[in-house]
């Protein structure tokens, strides 16, 4: 494999943006094409299968695109379809879960809550993860029921936002969480507001920089890293509106394509 090839991404639509912002942060050489499938968002309220069957859809595009990775910026297809990934593409896969396992041993209520699509609280996975990790703390379990269409839209701050937020956060609250996990990759763009209805003791945690590191650790391992210094194409392709992807992205509007694309 060429180590100039690109790190493939792929999300239910946008929100995977907040995981390829600390991927090319931390791997500023490395060329990446992000697949944003918002047609189909959000993949939450979708059957196991049918998020199987768009997961496998998607790493057949960027694999046709000459992808040397694939990161699934999509905690509900990775709970749902990455271990038929790995076992059927030949290819290093990165997976983004829940960070529970940090939450579980960081809590001093014993009690965190979870903010998470129903496709993902529902997995295997996810079951076996708060199993292996969180057997003896309270976990409160919220589906954001609406947050990803919003987020879509570009809706991060309209009422209709914070009323969701607020209703979301209420059970978590009176449960006296200390730590929130977010379970979504749309999610982190939603901190701003998380930050100013909960207390200030409460810590919120994101996979992003973990998925970030993880990815860095097996491009070397595999000597895949991009040794090149010369200055990376960044092409982001959605099967909707481009709107929301040049809103999210607006500090890179100088380097980085966005275009509308057929998947």
């Amino acid at each position: 494999m060429n180590k100039t090839a690109p790190i493939g991404i792929f999300d239910s639509g946008v929100g995977g943006t907040s995981i390829w912002k600390e991927i090319n942060a931390l791997l500023p050489f490395e060329n990446t094409i992000y697949l944003a499938d918002s047609k189909n968002a959000p993949y939450g309220n979708k059957s196991a299968e049918e998020i199987l069957q768009l997961s496998i859809k998607n790493v057949e595009k960027l694999l046709k695109m000459g992808s040397k990775i694939i990161v699934v910026a999509c905690n509900t297809a990775t709970t749902n379809a990455i271990d038929y990934l790995r076992s059927n593409y030949n290819i290093p896969i990165i997976g983004i879960e829940p960070a529970i396992k940090p939450a579980a041993l960081q809590t001093v209520t014993k009690t965190i809550g979870i903010l998470a699509t129903k496709g993902t609280l529902s997995s295997r996975l996810f079951h076996n993860t708060s199993e292996a990790f969180a057997k003896d703390i309270q976990v409160i379990e919220v589906i954001g029921e609406g947050l990803v269409p919003l987020i879509e839209k570009g809706s991060l701050q309209t009422p209709e936002m914070i009323e969701l937020l607020q209703k979301h956060l209420s059970p978590m609250i009176v449960a006296n969480i200390d730590h929130l996990v977010l379970g979504c990759s749309h999610y982190p763009y939603l901190i701003p507001q998380l930050e100013k209805m909960i207390p200030k003791s409460v810590k919120i945690i994101d996979s992003g920089g973990a998925v970030a590191r993880h990815t860095f650790k097996i491009l070397e391992q595999n000597q895949l890293l991009n040794t090149s210094e010369t200055e990376p194409f960044l092409d982001f392709f959605t099967n909707a509106t481009t709107d929301t992807l040049a809103l999210l992205l607006k500090e890179y509007k100088d380097k980085i394509t966005i275009k509308r694309l057929h998947f």
